[in-house]
């Protein structure tokens, strides 16, 4: 790409193309599973790396006003206050009902074990393979795993945003799946390729965020008012888990909030309320109350906003958890604190758990499945700990 190509020009280019395939919603699949057991799992995958730190807020400590400045929350922000420490998001201020009813919680400073080179690509691939780092052989994805350990699994029904692929359900176990209507901007060669091109420049990234925005004529990358893609996902699951289907993956995007963070989250937030919302309204109580709802996203974001109102690729972050099966109205987890020698590397969240862990931990809630499987077959070579308590 020229030096002397103007942004206006770049975005005007960019917004034919649309987004990366870390960050557009045109690349997030949707994959279900039938199980014999009861309890109805949903997992979610944050794809962009969204800020814990924005969205359940450490108000109660003097460094996080101090380090956020501009982007510092709290309840003196519209923020709903959680515990006299935390604070949530105005963006999910709609979700306070479930936290008063013990359906809502989170699970702070957690991360897994990627560290340092910060990459979309890799942080998800590592993620949704369940392992400890990159090229260790495992071609299949945690929640595939633990399908092939329980008996009388069949695959049911299953949806995919796009061209994309939920590695998180890829493997030997059988699946179906199922998409809504999406108009593809790009190949999928073309979109890897502009996300491994842009991955290490910040700046680029979010630009190609703005232009996406820009081409779909709205600031929701969703596409619309109140991310109706997500919704009519949501309201496809319910329906789906009002059945056989037991499992349920895809993804939210939009998380990568490098620059005017305060704006750029808003979307991204307006569809992770509009979903869990859709799945607890139409499951209804009984079937609600046995549904967990667990989202997690590839790592954090750097304590300190920079220069552009944004925050940039970090390490520790937060889990969000909903459900009437899950052990809700309580941030989980060990807090590091943000004094510079709390820190990781003096600019992140330190990670105090594993986001594995937790999931490890729901997984055997859900389907009753043996620690040792856990610990070396769906999550190989991890140490689950002590019993968190998140489920019920």
């Amino acid at each position: 790409m020229s030096n002397t190509l103007s942004r206006r020009g770049f975005l005007g280019r960019a917004a034919l193309l649309g987004c990366s395939a870390a960050a557009s919603p045109l690349w997030s699949r949707v994959s279900f599973a039938a199980a014999p057991w009861d309890t109805r799992l949903v997992v979610i995958i944050l794809r962009g790396a969204m800020d814990g730190l924005d969205v359940v807020q450490p108000y109660g400590t003097p460094d996080y006003a101090r380090l956020r400045g501009g982007l510092a929350g709290g309840p003196a922000t519209g923020a709903a206050d959680l515990d006299g420490f935390f604070s949530l998001h105005p963006g999910l201020v709609s979700l306070m009902p479930l936290w008063q009813q013990g359906q809502l919680g989170f699970v702070h400073a957690v991360s897994t074990p990627y560290r340092d080179k910060r990459s979309h690509f890799d942080g998800q691939d590592i993620l949704e393979a369940g392992t400890a780092g990159l090229g260790q052989g495992v071609r299949d994805g945690w929640l595939n795993r633990m399908l092939q350990h329980l008996p009388g699994v069949e695959a049911q029904t299953a949806f995919a945003l796009g061209h994309g692929e939920m590695k998180v359900l890829a493997g030997p176990a059988t699946i179906a799946n199922w998409a809504p209507d999406a108009d593809l901007v790009m190949s999928p060669q073309a979109a890897r390729l502009m996300e491994r091109v842009m991955q290490d420049d910040p700046a680029f990234h979010a630009a190609l965020s703005e232009a996406m925005m820009l081409s779909s004529g709205t600031d929701d990358p969703m596409r619309g008012d109140a991310g109706p893609e997500a919704v009519q996902i949501a309201r496809f699951a319910a329906e789906r888990m009002r059945g056989d289907t037991r499992i349920v993956s895809f993804s939210l995007n939009g998380w990568d909030t490098h620059g005017n963070q305060g704006k750029a989250i808003q979307p991204a937030l307006k569809s992770l309320a509009a979903t869990i919302t859709t799945l607890h309204d139409d499951l209804g109580p009984e079937l609600w109350g046995k549904t967990a709802v667990v989202a997690m996203t590839e790592f954090g974001r750097t304590v300190a906003i920079n220069g552009t109102g944004g925050t940039d690729h970090g390490t520790g972050g937060v889990m969000v958890l909903a459900g009437g099966a899950l052990r809700g109205g309580k941030v989980h987890g060990q807090w590091p604190g943000l004094a510079e020698v709390d820190l990781y590397e003096r600019r992140d969240l330190m990670p105090t758990g594993d986001v594995r862990a937790a999931a490890a931990w729901i997984l055997r809630g859900v389907s009753g499945l043996d620690r040792g499987v856990l610990e070396q077959a769906v999550f190989p070579g991890l140490d689950m700990g002590g019993d968190p308590g998140l489920m019920l």
